[in-house]
């Protein structure tokens, strides 16, 4: 069985120090569990202390973006060649990346072949706008998001990836996500279908069942179990409820209750 993976996002949010407090209360509330991954992903700027005071034994670290080309004259841009020694994964894709920032579904693809490459996990978000959604694009959006994303990667490099299902509609911009509209369980379960479908036609039914899938956007500590139980999801990509460490430490808890449940 796959471990269940549970990703913190932190966004442009907390300095060192706050940082380094928030991990430290995170340390004391989560247990370790053989069968949750727990991922935190701070700024950039944070990631090399954070790497010092973390308990691999109990988190791991992820980068929240990087640059395709490992290196060259890019002032200001950070490789993935650069965060080989203090990831273990890296968020692609993200909506913030896509919508604010304007990459397009190329920037995207060699971000997702440039993490590979480099022997970084990526976290490829995939997700349909509001707009998308009342115009029923749904499916055409994930389909060309994934396809696209993986185009360049092998039958064997496919199976390391994980993807997360973020309809952008219900990202929340950070302390709201209590109060932001979700989607439907049935909803999730179907993106989660044609995701699955997309990697299986592309490389084999068992490359698509060994992908893991994570559900983004607005999750709490009352809503993970829930969102967790739906069929073909493996963790959950947390934002802002991630900020919040009786939050977070309360969908670990959830994960793990889930889990014991499973196993009887």
């Amino acid at each position: 069985m796959k471990r269940t993976l549970i990703v913190a996002n932190w966004k442009m949010h907390l300095n060192t120090s706050q940082a380094s407090l928030l991990l430290h209360r995170l340390h004391e509330r989560i247990k370790i569990h053989r069968d949750i991954e727990i991922v935190l992903s701070p700024s950039m700027l944070v990631l090399q202390p954070l790497s010092l005071q973390i308990d691999r034994r109990k988190f791991r670290l992820a980068a929240q973006n990087a640059f395709h080309k490992d290196e060259g004259a890019y002032t200001g841009e950070v490789s993935f060649t650069m965060l080989q020694d203090l990831v273990h994964y890296v968020i692609v894709g993200h909506s913030d990346r896509r919508y604010k920032f304007g990459e397009g579904l190329d920037t995207v693809r060699d971000k997702v072949a440039a993490a590979v490459r480099n022997g970084i996990v990526p976290i490829l978000c995939v997700g349909e706008t509001k707009n998308e959604r009342l115009q029923g694009e749904t499916m055409q959006v994930l389909h060309d998001q994934v396809v696209s994303a993986v185009s360049n990667l092998t039958s064997r490099e496919i199976h390391d990836i994980v993807i997360a299902y973020e309809p952008v509609w219900a990202l929340s911009s950070g302390t709201d996500y209590l109060h932001h509209e979700i989607p439907k369980p049935g909803d999730i379960a179907k993106a989660v279908v044609a995701i699955r479908n997309d990697i299986s036609e592309l490389y084999g039914k068992k490359a698509s069942e060994s992908v893991r899938v994570l559900y983004g956007g607005s999750s709490s500590a009352s809503t993970a179990r829930g969102l967790m139980e739906v069929e073909g999801i493996d963790g959950l990509l947390v934002g802002g409820a991630s900020l919040n460490y009786h939050e977070f430490s309360g969908i670990v808890d959830g994960a793990y209750r889930m889990r014991r449940a499973e196993e009887g």
